[in-house]
C-alpha cells in the first residue's frame, strides 16, 4: 500500500461546491484503487468527476496537491477540510507558514481505510459477470 496526501472533492449533487478535503489516502498495488475517509475510489471518467465511490457511486475529483492553493475548481466555493496531521506537510509544499483560515477547516480525519470490504464487494461483481 502507498500512503499520499491528495485533495478529494465530492460532486455528485454540488457540482464545484461540494465537501473537499485534503488527507492521507491509501492506493492499492495497482493504483486502481484509493481508499480514503471509509470510502474507496476507482478511476472515472464523467463530466467533473475522475474517480467513482466503488459502494455508492457518487462522482469525485481526486488529484494531487497544487502548491498555488488552488486546488478547489476556480468557480467553487467552500472552505477546505485538511488532516491536522497533514497541515505541515501541506504548509511545506505551498511554501507558507499559516493557513488561511477563510480557505481551510483543520479537522481530524481517522484512518478508515476500507479494504477487506471492497476487496468482497469487488470479487462479488467479477463473479456476477
Amino acid at each position: 500500500m502507498i500512503y499520499d496526501l491528495m485533495y478529494i472533492e465530492l460532486k455528485t449533487g454540488y457540482s464545484d461546491d461540494g465537501p473537499a478535503w485534503i488527507g492521507y489516502v491509501k492506493t492499492s498495488q495497482s493504483k486502481k484503487t484509493i481508499y480514503f475517509n471509509d470510502h474507496a475510489f476507482q478511476k472515472y471518467i464523467g463530466n467533473y468527476s475522475n474517480y467513482i465511490d466503488v459502494e455508492t457511486g457518487d462522482e469525485y475529483w481526486i488529484s494531487g496537491l497544487k502548491r498555488r492553493e488552488s486546488n478547489r475548481h476556480w468557480a467553487g466555493h467552500g472552505k477546505i477540510m485538511i488532516d491536522q496531521r497533514a497541515v505541515k506537510e501541506y504548509l511545506s509544499l505551498i511554501g507558507e507558514k499559516e493557513l488561511s483560515s477563510n480557505l481551510f477547516e483543520v479537522v481530524e480525519i481517522e484512518d478508515k481505510f476500507p479494504i477487506e470490504r471492497i476487496r468482497k464487494i469487488l470479487n462479488k461483481k467479477d463473479s456476477d459477470k
